[in-house]
């Protein structure tokens, strides 16, 4: 069971930022061996989704507003880390995303860019394909709706 906190960048504790920052890299940067500007000057008009277990930060998204990333409400930077992937967290921490999204944004349309070998995983989500595939830092995505 993870315990999940939202938050606006402003509301971010320092440690908070740290362990964010931290999960993102090692997922991205490490273990998918991506070079890629992680820090975006995006954060800071997201909303925050940690998942924490004993403390530690083991799952994240961001979710934007509608009209900020698409024209629909969004959720990027979905990452579990390595060690905790099989207790399904990646679920709970989407599910989550999406309530913030009804909760805080009043909609239920979400667009999100997602890596190709993960479609079942956001298909299991009630996100569908849309579009063709495309890279994005050398990584195959496609773009997906849940409405």
């Amino acid at each position: 069971m993870i315990e999940i906190k939202v938050k606006t960048f402003q509301e971010l504790t320092t440690q908070e930022l740290y362990d964010l920052l931290q999960l993102r890299s090692e997922v991205f940067v490490v273990e998918q061996d991506c070079v890629y500007q992680d820090i975006d000057g995006k954060d800071q008009n997201a909303l925050h989704m940690i998942g924490y277990k004993n403390e530690n930060a083991v799952a994240y998204t961001r979710i934007f507003k509608p009209g900020y990333y698409f024209d629909e409400a969004s959720i990027g930077r979905v990452v579990v880390k390595d060690s905790e992937r099989q207790h399904k967290y990646g679920y709970d921490i989407m599910k989550a995303s999406v309530e913030a999204i009804k909760n805080h944004y009043d909609v239920s349309t979400i667009k999100i860019s997602a890596q190709i070998y993960l479609k079942r995983f956001y298909n299991n989500l009630e996100f569908f394909e849309v579009g063709e595939e495309y890279l994005e830092d050398g990584i195959p995505h496609i773009g997906m709706i849940r409405v």
